[in-house]
């Protein structure tokens, strides 16, 4: 049992003192520390065949050094999840039991990534919103973190974040020079930056699990986080000629979204059906938890290796 009181312990992060060992924390802390970590690493893995698969489209590659460079992006991912992975693991998870045992609906990532990316336009969006989305959230855990392992090892991440993202955007800006290209920007902007916004969870109205910002696991709120990647996504689109269904206010000094949020979202077409009107979030994680498309094909994928060496159960 722990000799750390939740008074000691909010002290010692209050004075921007860092946790360096699970015995310097309380259980809730390194609990609520896990599930944070847990959602960070299923990201990551999942991210690999998510862009994988539309690396698979060789047709709509510009050229071979853009599947390189894919590759190149695909392993950076996996090399992340593998550094949340063993966070977990030296806080005492079966790690083993997470990635090669769980069902696939039991994974926690975002549901944008269970949405199969089929062309290398889709692709590079993805990187310029989605990547984004990740570099916003890992920028503020890196700048905000009380748990200081994870803390440093975010130096690596955020650079490598930054570059995927930065490929996103200067393609989206090579594409659109292109009226047809342009024309396939859009269409994927079109279901792409709606997801992205759902990426950071619910309003912080209904946030169920308020520790990440007592105990410093990170330092802004969702709707904080959803505000500064609107702040870079929506100048970018608007500046290559590209409608998203938000804008800026000046009066309230914030970007408001123009569109019924949240939605429901049809997979099956990559369509918002925002003439449904807004709809609950009970609604929408009703749709997380059934997972999409591509969440049994990609977790099989990543499960393939180890399931024909040991078996199913793993054992």
């Amino acid at each position: 049992m722990r000799a750390v009181t939740e008074e000691a312990l909010l002290e010692r992060i209050r004075a921007g003192r860092l946790i360096e060992d699970p015995e310097q924390a309380t259980e809730r802390y390194i609990e609520g520390l896990k599930r944070t970590l847990i959602v960070s690493a299923d990201t990551e893995l999942i991210s690999a065949p998510a862009y994988m698969n539309a690396a698979k489209n060789f047709a709509s590659l510009p050229s071979v050094n853009n599947y390189i460079t894919i590759m190149g992006i695909v392993q950076d991912e996996l090399g992340h999840a593998h550094i949340a992975y063993r966070m977990l693991r030296d806080l005492g998870v079966d790690t083993e039991e997470l990635v090669y045992r769980r069902e696939p609906r039991q994974f926690k990532y975002p549901y944008a990534f269970d949405v199969p990316l089929e062309s290398f336009t889709e692709l590079v969006v993805a990187n310029a919103f989605y990547d984004r989305a990740g570099f916003v959230l890992l920028s503020d855990i890196h700048r905000n973190c009380s748990y200081g392992p994870w803390k440093r090892a975010l130096v690596k991440v955020d650079r490598e974040e930054n570059f995927h993202l930065r490929h996103g955007e200067k393609w989206m800006r090579t594409l659109c020079r292109d009226p047809e290209k342009k024309e396939e920007v859009q269409r994927a902007v079109d279901w792409m930056f709606v997801l992205t916004l759902e990426w950071f969870g619910l309003p912080d109205s209904q946030k169920r699990h308020n520790e990440q910002i007592e105990y410093g696991y990170k330092g802004s709120t969702n709707d904080q986080l959803r505000q500064t990647w609107m702040s870079s996504t929506v100048p970018l689109c608007e500046s290559l000629g590209i409608d998203v269904p938000a804008h800026y206010d000046e009066a309230r000094e914030e970007y408001v979204i123009d569109c019924p949020f949240p939605a429901d979202f049809v997979a099956e077409e990559k369509r918002w059906d925002f003439e449904k009107g807004e709809i609950s979030w009970d609604e929408v994680l009703r749709r997380w938890k059934r997972r999409g498309p591509k969440n049994e094909e990609y977790v099989a994928h990543l499960q393939r290796g180890y399931r024909e060496l040991y078996g199913k159960n793993g054992g």
